[in-house]
């Protein structure tokens, strides 16, 4: 006589163990990390891609178009007022928001970040991997968009780069440390930004796009990372008897 099968939904498996710490149970770093490893990084970077056109980001999305349009008109005037006041922030702002800075500062965070715990650890992953999405949105919209710089030198003046990079650090740094950490880099993100117009390399309409995509881009990442992973689904079989031992069976356990 066999005995009938049995599924039990959210029952732990048999084999599982029960009680105590679970914790040595899980890969390594589950606990602090979880999805944020090495191992994940292009699998979280692909969601991220992907998790750009969430529908959370249509607030973002619609203030800066509107800011950007906006800003659009006054691109002359933000040009000719801001020429040649701030020669020094001009060039501090170009080898700040550069990839000549952001590509080692973020790889430097990163190997940092791996050798650390807490919420250094997490941050600078995101950093890392918002660095890597918003530089290639970035590079798609200026080849497809085709707009001259202001002074001239080439077709890749939308939106802002060197802006997009330093606002989506700032978003990463304001979604793990709060607005104490997140005003003093939204701040030194706009600088840059106005260093951008000071030097004629963008205009005004250009750094706003950028700031735009740098905030989506950051708050993204964060968001995919910061989600926890999936529940374990496990299936087992053991031996069963029934209660007089005269029979034999399998028992069958499910947990999802």
């Amino acid at each position: 006589m066999l005995a009938p099968l049995s599924a039990h939904a959210d029952d732990p498996s048999p084999l599982a163990p029960t009680g105590g710490d679970l914790s040595r149970f899980l890969p390594k770093d589950h606990a602090e990390d979880g999805r944020r490893t090495l191992g994940a990084l292009p699998r979280n970077l692909g969601r991220s891609f992907i998790g750009v056109f969430s529908k959370d980001n249509l607030g973002p999305l619609f203030v800066g178009v509107a800011a950007t349009g906006t800003g659009a008109l006054f691109d002359t005037q933000a040009k000719n007022f801001l020429a040649g006041k701030a020669d020094d922030l001009g060039a501090t702002g170009a080898t700040a928001g550069g990839m000549t800075v952001m590509v080692p500062l973020t790889l430097g965070l990163f190997t940092a970040g791996r050798f650390a715990n807490g919420s250094f650890r997490a941050f600078s992953y995101d950093a890392t991997q918002a660095i890597m999405v918003n530089g290639v949105y970035t590079q798609i919209l200026k080849t497809a968009v085709g707009r001259k710089r202001p002074d001239g030198s080439n077709r890749v003046s939308f939106p802002s780069g060197h802006s997009s990079s330093a606002f989506a650090l700032a978003t990463v740094a304001e979604r793990h440390y709060g607005w104490k950490v997140g005003v003093p880099s939204y701040l030194a993100a706009s600088a840059i930004g106005i260093s951008r117009i000071e030097s004629s390399k963008h205009y005004l309409s250009d750094v706003l796009a950028g700031a735009t995509l740098g905030i989506i881009t950051g708050r993204t990442v964060v968001r995919t990372n910061g989600e926890p992973t999936g529940r374990q689904r496990t299936f087992s079989l053991t031996p069963m008897t029934d209660a007089q031992g005269t029979g034999v069976g399998v028992g069958a356990s499910v947990s999802w």
